[in-house]
């Protein structure tokens, strides 16, 4: 009995392909490349790390993790880490948090959400730090409020000027109410930073929000931002959720927050070591 599929084309498209049209396909291993979220392009990894990790075609600023900041921003080898070995501890017997800090150590083979220590940008010297997305959001927990007031004490004690690049989604709730504290607890530790004359300048990436956009994010002297960085306190699908209305278009983005005057400059990434060490000048200028 004839089949009503017997006649289809094959699946397999080594029967029928062109062997000539087969040949100019490049082949190009998945690793190598990696698509753009705003504008899909398809772009080699080795480009885009040479480009600072923007995208040549749209200018979407990729996330990159702590050491990759620190040697775009700061001069070469310059860099001395604090504090290296601190780690967070399960202090309140949160279920699975220690098997996530495990994870996050793992993945972003780092010990904790941000990297402190004293670097030179453009020849400055400055105490600087860099929160990674790679370890749990950049989320702030004890050690990550430590560190920073750690680096914001040692700056007051000898003078010197403080860059920091945030990025988190906020609060680490597996530290319940002790990971809230560190927002009053850094927060005192600017201020005190700044009450002795010292400039504090803060680089927002996608995403700031949470506890840190509510404490030391916005505390700056000097607020930048990179571009379409997500700034906020609550994030937008929380905010939706809770309104049940949509939120315009462009809502948190940092063009948006620097429109309403809660930033003071948008720079891309390429651009900003020169942009802070233009400040960092400004500053040694008046000392």
């Amino acid at each position: 009995m004839l089949t009503k599929n017997l006649f289809k084309k094959p699946n397999n498209t080594l029967e029928w392909y062109d062997k000539h049209t087969q040949a100019t396909l490049p082949d190009i291993p998945d690793d190598m490349c990696v698509s753009c979220p705003d504008c899909k392009a398809i772009l080699l990894k080795g480009d885009l790390n040479e480009r600072y990790s923007v995208c040549p075609k749209c200018g979407h600023h990729f996330r990159i993790n702590a050491r990759q900041r620190i040697g775009i921003i700061a001069d070469g080898d310059s860099f001395t880490e604090f504090d290296a070995d601190m780690r967070s501890s399960n202090i309140i017997k949160f279920p699975n948090y220690d098997k996530k800090l495990w994870h996050a150590r793992l993945e972003s083979s780092e010990n904790e959400g941000v990297v402190c220590g004293t670097a030179s940008i453009g020849g400055f010297k400055c105490c600087l730090f860099v929160m990674s997305a790679n370890f749990m959001m950049g989320s702030m927990g004890t050690v990550v409020g430590e560190k920073i007031t750690r680096l914001f004490e040692y700056a007051t004690e000898n003078s010197m000027p403080v860059v920091g690049f945030t990025v988190s989604g906020g609060a680490r709730m597996q530290e319940g109410i002790l990971s809230l504290m560190q927002m009053a607890k850094t927060s005192g530790a600017v201020k005190r930073h700044s009450d002795a004359g010292n400039l504090y300048t803060a680089v927002l990436t996608d995403p700031t929000t949470g506890g840190v956009t509510a404490s030391f994010a916005m505390e700056a002297d000097i607020i930048l931002a990179e571009p379409n960085a997500l700034v906020g306190f609550a994030g937008p699908r929380v905010i939706e959720q809770t309104t049940h209305q949509k939120l315009p278009a462009g809502f948190q983005h940092a063009e948006l927050v620097f429109e309403k005057g809660f930033i003071d400059d948008i720079v891309s990434r390429d651009k900003q070591k020169e942009y802070i060490t233009n400040i960092l000048s400004l500053h040694a200028a008046e000392d």
